[in-house]
């Protein structure tokens, strides 16, 4: 036994939290970190425990440490507060360096718009693939709040989001077997569309965008309040 995914967390964690002692803005805020991150885990973990005892998905044995909760390992549990703690950071790292870098405001309506019918599109074409179903519809939600609450917050996502994608997708393509024999966590082909990035279901951006953006308003929301 490898703990892979325990030490691809570890691996993942550990830039962020040496050069948040130089860029300390999330850490300052750690308690509408942690709340914001709760909130959305709770969420996830609920849709992640559902869909790991129907096997819509599932976790390679070889690769974890052997400790489960509600059927799903420990580093699975550590996923929703170390990917959004790592992605969150970097949002900032660039809004920072980078404070012009957003779409315009009628694009980004623009855009959202257009997304929103295509997924609805393939969302209405695939009710009956539990991942694309249920992903697709939290993904809508999430985007529809954006638009009505969050518009100067979805200008600067949408191109954060690139970046961030780059290191997301290294870990889940090492999550789902790029370099491994038998991937650590696996997909039932049947609940999704089918379509990989690789080795990394297509439906993983959606999932991605909801959870980190979902993150990012409700942390956001909660330094407002108190500015």
């Amino acid at each position: 036994m490898t703990p892979l995914y325990l030490y691809l967390l570890i691996a993942s964690v550990s830039g962020p939290l040496f050069l948040s002692i130089f860029f300390p803005d999330v850490i300052k805020n750690w308690g509408k970190f942690i709340l914001s991150t709760t909130l959305i885990a709770a969420v996830f973990l609920v849709w992640d425990a559902i869909f790991t005892a129907n096997g819509v998905w599932g976790f390679n044995d070889d690769y974890i440490l052997g400790f489960s909760f509600f059927g799903m390992p420990i580093e699975e549990w550590l996923f929703f507060l170390v990917i959004p703690f790592c992605s969150i950071y970097l949002h900032f790292a660039i809004d920072r360096h980078f404070p012009n870098l957003k779409l315009g405001k009628n694009l980004t309506i623009y855009l959202t718009i257009i997304l929103l019918v295509l997924l609805s599109i393939v969302l209405f074409m695939n009710l009956s693939k539990a991942y694309t179903a249920v992903n697709y519809s939290f993904l809508l939600l999430t985007m529809i709040l954006g638009l009505i609450f969050h518009i100067k917050l979805l200008q600067q996502f949408y191109l954060t989001l690139i970046v961030i994608l780059i290191p997301f997708l290294i870990v889940n393509g090492i999550l789902t077997g790029v370099i491994t024999e038998e991937p650590v966590v696996w997909y039932n082909d049947a609940e999704n569309l089918g379509i990989r990035i690789i080795t990394i279901p297509i439906e993983d951006i959606g999932y991605a965008f909801t959870m980190l953006f979902g993150n990012l308003m409700i942390f956001e929301t909660l330094r407002s309040k108190k500015s």
